[in-house]
């Protein structure tokens, strides 16, 4: 005797239904539904403990069952009430009801002094920024270049003093001494 599987039943809206299935797993449900993206994932389904639901749902198992959105009546294999469906306004009220009675003067346009104001003091303190930029990069070009004068100066320096040491431990070894 094979042993029943247990199942769930789960409940999602689509289009103008509510439907259930009983299946043993959201994967399941899903096939039943016909459904391939995960609509458990995004709470478009669930699972449902709706005793009315549940006792359709097990007596059809892994069938989808519909009845129209937001009715209290049964879940079924094929309802036979249809949605209610709110009235449409006919296109000649809709258009009557579009065209404005009178068209208002436009309001007159917000002062824009202040914000004129506070951008002109922008631009100030970004041109007063720019200027001191260009005075350091002057006053660092300049420091650059009497780092290299004064680079260029020690090694000349130091050249000159080393020969002379050299020049002076010749004449020193030269008159008998040691190092």
């Amino acid at each position: 005797m094979a042993k029943a599987r247990k199942l769930k039943v789960f409940q999602a809206h689509f289009g103008f239904f509510d439907t259930i299935v009983a299946a043993p797993s959201q994967a399941a449900a899903l096939q039943a539904w016909g459904v391939h993206r995960n609509v458990f994932a995004d709470g478009h389904a669930k699972l449902t403990t709706d005793e009315a639901a549940v006792a359709a749902a097990t007596a059809h198992p892994e069938t989808v069952l519909k009845r129209p959105v937001g009715s209290d009546g049964p879940f079924e294999v094929e309802p036979t009430l249809l949605p209610e469906i709110p009235d449409v306004p006919s296109k000649k009220a809709t258009r009557k009801a579009a065209k404005p009675a009178a068209k208002k003067p436009p309001p007159p346009p917000p002062d824009r002094s202040f914000l004129s104001k506070a951008e002109a003091t922008l631009r100030a303190v970004d041109e007063r920024r720019r200027a001191e930029g260009a005075a350091l990069d002057e006053r660092q070009a300049a420091l650059d270049a009497e780092k290299v004068a004064a680079q260029a100066s020690y090694v000349e320096a130091r050249r000159a003093a080393t020969a002379q040491v050299a020049k002076a431990l010749a004449a020193y070894r030269k008159a008998g001494g040691r190092d």
